[in-house]
């Protein structure tokens, strides 16, 4: 008789322990579903269980509270963003005024008669407006393209607007020595885009390349989206490399550079779906911007 109650015992137990790790189961299963559904929305809703097991109890309390705290961070970080965004744009938008009447002042004081210490002094000071009114735009527009949601998506073809940039910054290119060599398919390559958007993105890359070039550039445009503009850039290493789209980054090398204008690529081509990022090999920068295109 007691053969037979010790395995009625143990059998009993066995069940027990079968039940409590399949409720177990079920329970991670819950929380492991809603918990990349939660961390992937912007919800205030938070981790519900129909365990009634403690341990998986404690954890789903636990879990929640650090969601709690990590929406917290989050609408903190939205919140300072935002005011950023409007704190730069309105200090732009501020200084304009003042910078316009100053470099209009400079064109009146150029046509009075002055010595050569004034001609040089009000050279410097004409140079430093320019610089600050320079900065005053770039950071105008990066505030107010980033807080604009809105774009004007149309089918645009990239072989065309390329070719437009180019041709635009064809001037300045060979100024500097810089005869570039383009690579272009023979047939439209097509994706949904901004178009002055995607103009601008172009322009700041090649603007990018007079900063840097040490005498060439090279443009290659493939049927799948992908545009590389690669040139020799002695004046950069790896890890300056590595911080090109920061705001507000700037080297030696581009002493007159606000800083900005690779970020606003950055955020543009992010915004048209597409991605940018850039690469140093051997002496020679690569900037790869990718394109969705159909």
């Amino acid at each position: 008789m007691l053969p037979y109650l010790l395995c009625g015992a143990l059998l009993l137990a066995v069940l027990t322990l079968c039940v409590k790790v399949y409720l177990l189961h079920r329970a991670m299963d819950e929380i492991a579903g809603q918990l990349g559904e939660l961390l992937s929305t912007d919800t205030n809703v938070l981790l519900s269980l129909s365990s009634r097991d403690r341990h998986a109890r404690r954890l789903a309390a636990d879990l929640n509270r650090h969601l709690r705290l990590m929406r917290d961070l989050r609408r903190r970080f939205q919140s300072g963003d935002r005011e950023l965004k409007e704190a730069v744009t309105n200090i732009s938008h501020d200084l304009r005024t003042p910078l316009t009447a100053i470099c209009g002042y400079l064109d009146l004081l150029e046509r009075e008669d002055k010595s050569p210490s004034a001609e040089r002094y009000l050279a410097l000071i004409a140079g430093r407006a320019e610089a600050m009114k320079q900065l005053t735009e770039e950071l105008f527009r990066y505030s107010v393209i980033l807080s604009t949601d809105s774009m004007s998506l149309e089918e645009a073809d990239v072989v065309a607007l390329l070719e437009e940039s180019i041709a635009g910054f064809y001037g300045p290119l060979t100024e500097q020595g810089i005869e570039p060599v383009i690579t272009l398919p023979k047939h439209p390559v097509l994706c949904q885009a901004d178009r002055s958007l995607l103009a601008r993105v172009f322009g700041n890359i090649l603007n990018n390349a007079l900063k840097y070039s040490a005498g060439d550039l090279e443009i290659i445009l493939t049927s799948h989206g992908e545009i590389t503009f690669t040139n020799t850039a002695p004046g950069l290493d790896e890890v300056q490399v590595g911080r090109l789209f920061d705001r507000f980054f700037t080297v030696e090398a581009a002493r007159n550079s606000t800083g900005l204008g690779l970020a606003i690529s950055k955020a543009l081509a992010e915004r048209m779906g597409g991605d940018i990022s850039a690469e140093y090999s051997s002496g020679r920068l690569t900037i790869r911007l990718r394109l969705q295109v159909h």
